[in-house]
């Protein structure tokens, strides 16, 4: 070893340690595939938190995280089923059980009276994402809207019945404070994360079943990636949480992005909005819906709270997905990459990252690091999303569109689809089609043309070849007929800022 590197292990620690409600406890020598789920229900025995679907579409297995933002305490919905237990480190979690102790949350007795219960299941995970809600009400000081309320429970899916009964009580439960019991709990735990924060150490475990690593700068996770070249980084772990609970993948070495104190800022500068790989979705999507509002929407409609709360911009954009929803927006903006590496860094297009299926232009001990959005020339940028419900649901096209105009004609174009190839790529025959023309209808029939060559879909579950086919050329039509001034009906309503769930 080098000095560095022994220098970096100096400052290691081999347990995991967090606050499980008020009781901390210390774990060693755990399993870097184990999920919080199983050891909240296998060995913790807060059965409460129930496993529904396994892949965190139903909600059922949602907790609470509590972790320190600028020394703060705040809480954000989790699904317990597809986070690493070793993600927890230096934070607090809250069960169903907790929040009942020693007197129900104001949420559990309006789920009661409001009669917002049948069999039960689902309630659990119900309850903590209303929690979720109500400690930001209480923060913030406002009475959620109809629509917040449908955000908030957007990641939570019952099989018995309606919902109606489930908003009256959080609208009953919202209109009351945070019960004393809660506030003490956040107090005295907010001081335990302080200090524990203050030690300047980080979590890296060695066991039989493997190593699970959470440093907190980029020096401790160059010299990690260096010990385990092999490791799986993860930062919400949203995806690779599914590969562990659903596909029974298993890593001997896992190194987690979500502490690493310089992939999680967000800067702006006159020509460039920077986001760090580990900011999560809902952190930056403030600073996203502002530089351009169709993002906004688009995000609004991006997995469920529990889901934006925990995935990273960096891990959404390494993983490739070839129906990714962020990526075919971020290459219509012209978006660039910063990937750090043993040997420094290098910038890339966005667009340029994306190889084919599965295949990233990553180097060997490569990360991503930073993400940046030029602060303007986005106008005329839209982007829409077809999928079969509003809410958390996997696309089966989704176009975004970005042109410049010089003297009323197209001077560039950015054409992008997720969904009709193995990659989200530009439409380079439209964009050609397009430049130096009038944006209106009476391009559609040359530029649809083009489009059809640019593009081989297929079909699958999700939707037909011939669908796709004709949903881009859809979304083309609606495209050029707003380009041109002429109205088009409302796909889905602009996004409303989200009631803050990091509380």
């Amino acid at each position: 070893m080098t000095g560095l590197v022994i220098d970096c292990m100096a400052q290691a620690r081999s347990q995991l340690r967090c606050l499980l409600g008020s009781e901390p406890f210390f774990l060693a020598a755990f399993d870097p595939n184990r999920t919080l789920l199983d050891f909240l229900r296998e060995e913790r025995h807060l059965t409460g938190t129930k496993e529904g679907c396994a892949e965190g579409d139903c909600g059922a297995c949602t907790i609470l995280i509590g972790e320190l933002h600028e020394g703060v305490l705040r809480y954000r919905a989790a699904n317990a089923c597809i986070l690493p237990l070793g993600t927890v480190d230096n934070k607090q979690v809250l069960t169903v059980e907790h929040l009942a102790d020693p007197v129900p949350h104001p949420v559990q007795a309006a789920m009661a009276t409001q009669h917002g219960s049948q069999c039960g299941f689902c309630t659990p995970g119900m309850v903590m994402s209303l929690a979720s809600l109500h400690f930001a009400r209480a923060d913030e000081g406002c009475t959620p809207t109809l629509d917040q309320i449908n955000q908030a429970l957007a990641g939570n899916l019952c099989r018995c019945t309606g919902y109606g009964p489930i908003i009256d009580a959080a609208r009953a439960a919202c209109q009351q404070a945070v019960p004393a019991h809660c506030q003490a709990l956040r107090e005295k735990s907010q001081v335990v994360l302080q200090d524990w924060a203050a030690d300047g150490t980080y979590l890296c475990a060695h066991g039989a079943a493997g190593t699970f690593a959470a440093p907190t700068n980029t020096r401790e996770l160059r010299q990690l990636i260096e010990l385990h070249p092999q490791a799986r980084l993860v930062a919400g772990a949203t995806d690779v949480g599914l590969w562990i609970s659903k596909r029974h993948q298993r890593f001997a070495a896992v190194i987690h992005l979500g502490s690493v104190s310089e992939l999680q800022r967000i800067e702006h500068s006159g020509e460039t909005l920077e986001i760090g790989a580990a900011v999560t979705l809902a952190d930056a999507f403030a600073a996203l819906a502002a530089l351009a509002p169709d993002l906004g929407v688009l995000l609004r409609r991006f997995g469920s709270p529990q889901v934006r709360g925990q995935a990273s911009i960096g891990g959404n954009i390494a993983n490739g997905s070839p129906i990714s929803d962020l990526a075919p927006a971020l290459i219509a903006l012209g978006a660039r990459l910063r990937l750090a590496g043993p040997d420094g860094e290098r910038e890339i297009a966005l667009e340029d990252f994306f190889i084919d299926y599965g295949h990233q232009d990553l180097l060997p001990g490569e990360y991503v690091a930073a993400l940046s959005i030029p602060a303007d020339g986005h106008q005329h940028f839209r982007c829409w999303k077809i999928s079969k419900r509003f809410d958390q649901d996997i696309s089966a096209v989704c176009g975004a569109f970005n042109v410049q105009l010089a003297h009323g004609k197209v001077h560039e174009a950015r054409i992008v689809f997720g969904g009709m190839a193995a990659i989200s790529r530009r439409a380079t025959r439209c964009e050609a089609v397009l430049k130096g023309a009038t944006p209106g209808p009476a391009l559609l029939p040359r530029a649809a043309d083009a489009l059809a060559e640019d593009y081989a879909p297929i079909s699958d579950l999700r939707a037909s070849a011939a669908y796709r086919g004709q949903a881009a050329r859809g979304l083309l039509e609606r495209y050029l007929s707003a380009m041109a001034g002429q109205p088009v009906p409302v796909l889905y309503p602009a996004a409303t800022p989200p009631v803050n769930t990091h509380a």
